[in-house]
């Protein structure tokens, strides 16, 4: 049973990688998939330093971003196979953490943080310093069929570069996981928890950040890498603080003390950004309250809530949440629709119904909604 419980999450994460282009191969489904598979490794990276060594990083996406810009500029210039993009991203980002590391990990904490902060900023700045080599506004993009076929595959169409952001992906995960239970990590773990006690015993706290900082610079790297295989273009967007920022949320959502508590915060992050986007504007501000509520409520993430021991009773948690989602949805698409007017028409468009925000009707609903869910959210904690 316990053999089982440890293979679940990898055949839920390559069921959920291999089987919707099965089904499908739209062009949306698999930039989706793809954006998907990316932010899960750019996940698991962001832990090794936040989850395992105890650095907040807001610098982060230099490295994914500086990876691609390099990858992008070789691969324009020398004709290379497409597969080892991520490779040669990850190697050029493991280059840019160890000039990273070297000013960032002589402390940890708030230090540590402030100092990723500036130098993600300098990079940012940077990339439109530059134009010739960073491509100023328009980035720098590349053609994934020039390189040389492998086995006939010229990764061209969607499909093609899919799978090879799949499978290198899952050989990502699995080389993150092995990493993650060597030695090395549990030192990194005692580190993090007590470091003067982790030097008394004969290990340099500094020496052991920079090596976990170059670790995650290169898996970040290889995310950079993914995505510059996946839209064909790196850009400034790609260094700049949202980037560092989204990984961040991503890894507290799905939680940072279980190894596949950001693959679930990743997954959960791009279904917000991509999927609710499309439907409503108020996306930001419907992941807002959701990080908020996990930062209130679970503090060790989903994974963390999923696992533990819940007080809360199922069923009437369930309706609780409905009644939530509702209140929410209602609240939030008639205040967006008094201000922005996104649909043209002056309502806020909820599942199919059109809510005149300036009536009292749809604000009485969304009220009771509201009174009902906090009725059955305290019924749910003293039913157990």
């Amino acid at each position: 049973m316990l053999e089982l419980r440890r293979v679940t999450p990898w055949l839920l994460l390559v069921a959920g990688l291999a089987l919707p282009p099965v089904f499908s191969s739209q062009s949306w489904l698999l930039a989706y998939l793809a954006q998907t598979a990316t932010l899960i490794v750019f996940a698991l990276s962001f832990n090794l330093l936040l989850g395992e060594t105890g650095l907040l990083s807001f610098g982060h996406a230099i490295y994914a971003g500086l990876g691609a810009f390099a990858t992008a500029q070789i691969f324009n210039r020398y004709p290379l196979p497409l597969p080892l993009l991520p490779l040669i991203s990850g190697l050029a980002a493991a280059l840019v953490g160890i000039v990273s590391g070297f000013f960032s990990t002589r402390r940890a904490g708030t230090t540590f943080a402030m100092i990723t902060l500036g130098i993600g900023e300098l990079v940012a700045a940077a990339v439109w310093l530059v134009p010739d080599w960073f491509g100023g506004e328009s980035g720098v993009s590349i053609d994934r069929a020039s390189g040389p076929a492998i086995l006939g595959l010229s990764f061209g169409p969607a499909i093609q570069a899919y799978a090879l952001i799949a499978v290198w992906c899952v050989l990502a995960c699995l080389a993150m996981f092995v990493f993650s239970r060597t030695p090395f990590v549990r030192v990194a773990n005692a580190v993090r928890d007590n470091p003067v006690r982790a030097a008394a015993i004969g290990f340099d706290p500094r020496r052991v950040r920079f090596v976990m900082v170059i670790v995650a610079a290169f898996f970040a790297g290889v995310a950079g890498g993914l995505g510059l295989i996946n839209v064909e273009l790196a850009s400034a967007e790609g260094v700049g603080l949202p980037r560092s920022a989204s990984v961040l949320i991503a890894v507290v959502i799905g939680g940072t003390g279980m190894f596949f508590g950001p693959v679930l915060g990743a997954v959960l992050l791009t279904f917000f950004s991509v999927a609710v986007a499309s439907v409503s504007p108020a996306w930001v501000a419907y992941l807002g309250l959701f990080f908020v509520w996990t930062v209130v409520a679970a503090p060790k993430g989903l994974a963390g809530l999923m696992t533990g021991r819940s007080r809360i009773h199922p069923a009437l948690g369930l309706c609780a949440s409905v009644a939530w989602l509702m209140a929410i949805v209602t609240a939030t698409e008639l205040a967006y629709a008094l201000q922005f007017d996104t649909h043209g028409d002056g309502l806020a468009h909820v599942a199919g119904l059109r809510l005149d925000g300036h009536s009292v009707g749809p604000w009485g609903f969304a009220l009771f909604s509201a009174m009902v869910a906090l009725l059955l959210t305290r019924k749910s904690r003293n039913a157990q």
